[in-house]
């Protein structure tokens, strides 16, 4: 169990890197994940709280220590007062980087209430931030137009699922939200931030025919997913928004994850006074230091750290110019029903 310290501190964690068939090795020669640099990795995950997973602390007097080890003795210290009371020792949000050197599967997430029904696990809503992407790269997200479950069964039974995909050309910058039920891949080429809720369910309904190693195709989960497609989530998901310097802007405002983005040359104080939850800040570019309390902690490009509920106030600095990601679940929001 963690030692118990009345002063929490901002919180890293080791990386849980995750080999796939269509991954790279851009995770660990830009993003400095420290893995074997001749594997493909598609995922690092930065905070996690999943089962067999769980994300252990690097830094501090509590590095050793995993997330709901943390949680179970800190509790809302750690998350909030109100996000503990819903979730308890469960953190109740996933972070990722992704590398894409070959397209991933067409796929979709269940809701909540199916998530829950099939697996006594949460559904999975999640937002995608572009940070590298090829000339050619591609995001399918959703159906060009509205369709019907039968116009669906017929393409995916003559191999034509894809024709009937919206598909979006990312920008570093640009970014996605895909509620569950929305049909979905990420591209070759790109390399982008996933923040989701803490569930790994995914079904997958057609992975372009490809072969493993050994000449094996990966499971596809077609019947599951029938029922979790919301054949109405379509047209273009693509966001692009001009950042105003040492500004906060929202990306995404929805009711697992609020979502900001920093870009900043010059210090900034944030006050979280009159938050109930824990920060998580993402550096996409750059590096900074992270002061309080008379303390600095430096984050560079590609780390992930959690700012404790404890932690009310801070200041940003960056060495000379960063951009984060700010995640944090908003006060009012209005939370998804526990899963047991």
């Amino acid at each position: 169990m963690p030692k118990v310290m009345s002063e929490l501190y901002p919180l890293k964690f080791e990386p849980v890197l995750k080999e796939k068939l269509w991954g790279g090795t851009t995770l660990v020669s830009r993003y400095y994940k420290k893995a074997d640099p001749e594997l493909k990795y598609g995922e690092s995950w930065e905070l996690s709280a999943v089962s067999g997973d769980l994300s252990v602390v690097s830094n501090g007097f509590l590095a050793g220590n995993n997330i709901e080890e943390l949680i179970e003795v800190y509790m809302g210290d750690i998350i909030g007062d109100r996000v503990f009371e819903k979730f308890g020792n469960e953190f109740p949000l996933l972070i990722k980087l992704i590398e894409a050197r070959e397209d991933l599967s067409i796929q979709v997430h269940p809701d909540n209430a199916m998530a829950r029904e099939r697996h006594k696990a949460y559904g999975k809503t999640e937002m995608w931030y572009i940070l590298e992407s090829e000339s050619d790269s591609k995001i399918y997200t959703g159906f060009k137009k509205e369709i019907t479950r039968e116009t669906y069964l017929d393409a995916l039974n003559s191999g034509e699922l894809a024709g009937l995909l919206n598909v979006e050309t990312p920008l570093p910058g640009d970014y996605f939200f895909t509620p569950a039920g929305r049909i979905h891949a990420i591209g070759a080429g790109i390399i982008l931030a996933e923040i989701q809720q803490t569930s790994d369910i995914t079904y997958r309904i057609f992975d372009w025919n490809r072969k493993d190693s050994k000449g094996k195709s990966r499971d596809l989960h077609t019947d599951l997913a029938l029922d979790a497609i919301d054949f109405k989530a379509a047209g273009k998901n693509k966001i692009s928004k001009k950042l105003t310097i040492n500004k906060t802007e929202n990306l995404v405002n929805c009711e697992f994850f609020t979502t900001n983005i920093i870009n900043f040359n010059e210090r900034i104080t944030k006050d979280y006074n009159l938050f109930d939850s824990f920060i998580i800040y993402l550096c996409t570019r750059g590096e900074f230091l992270i002061r309080w309390d008379g303390n600095a902690e430096p984050v560079i490009k590609g780390e992930t750290i959690l700012l404790p509920a404890q932690i009310r106030e801070v200041t940003l600095e960056p060495s000379p110019e960063a951009t984060l990601l700010e995640i944090f679940i908003k006060e009012n929001t209005s939370f998804a029903d526990p899963i047991y």
